[in-house]
């Protein structure tokens, strides 16, 4: 859909996202670590634009649509944390692999379909070849400070942006 934008620059600008100030850590850890030509990210919840939080449990108190956008929303926390850290996600060569956690009832059973709102913004921002990543959808029984979904991800970096002494 997006492949005529060339970089993932040049599509979030074009998707028109709005891309939040990044994260401070609330805890002890590192929102982002770079190990060789890979790029691990701490786990991301859906702060709004607003510095609130998306909460609630899918399956009880919330639908399986707002698990999508509470997804899709850590998916832009993320990409605003990982600007913030490597300049631009021009640096990014491909999504590697993802892992969602869904707060969820006992009941609910359709972890995938949320954490395709995380899924499907990446495959919008890097393209069809390299925003589609290995990944696992969980459910959970409770998540920090009762977030909808929580997500981290593994990003391959172009050779040019791993070998900077910077990182």
């Amino acid at each position: 859909k997006m492949e005529s934008a060339t970089g993932p620059e040049a599509r979030v600008r074009a998707l028109n996202l709005d891309l939040p100030t990044p994260t401070t850590p609330v805890g002890v850890y590192r929102p982002c670590v770079v190990v060789g030509n890979l790029l691990y990210t701490s786990g991301q919840v859906p702060f709004r634009s607003d510095g609130s939080l998306i909460t609630g449990k899918v399956g009880a108190d919330v639908d399986l649509a707002g698990g999508f956008s509470a997804a899709r929303q850590c998916g832009i926390v993320m990409l605003s944390n990982v600007r913030g850290y490597l300049g631009s996600l021009d640096k990014i060569k491909r999504i590697v692999k993802v892992l969602g956690f869904v707060n969820c009832s006992p009941e609910f059973h359709d972890h995938p379909k949320v954490v395709n709102g995380f899924s499907e913004l990446m495959r919008d921002v890097f393209g069809e070849e390299h925003g589609i990543a290995a990944r696992s959808a969980v459910g959970a029984p409770s998540l920090p400070m009762n977030t909808t979904v929580e997500v981290e991800a593994i990003f391959e970096l172009h050779e040019s942006a791993a070998s900077g002494s910077s990182l």
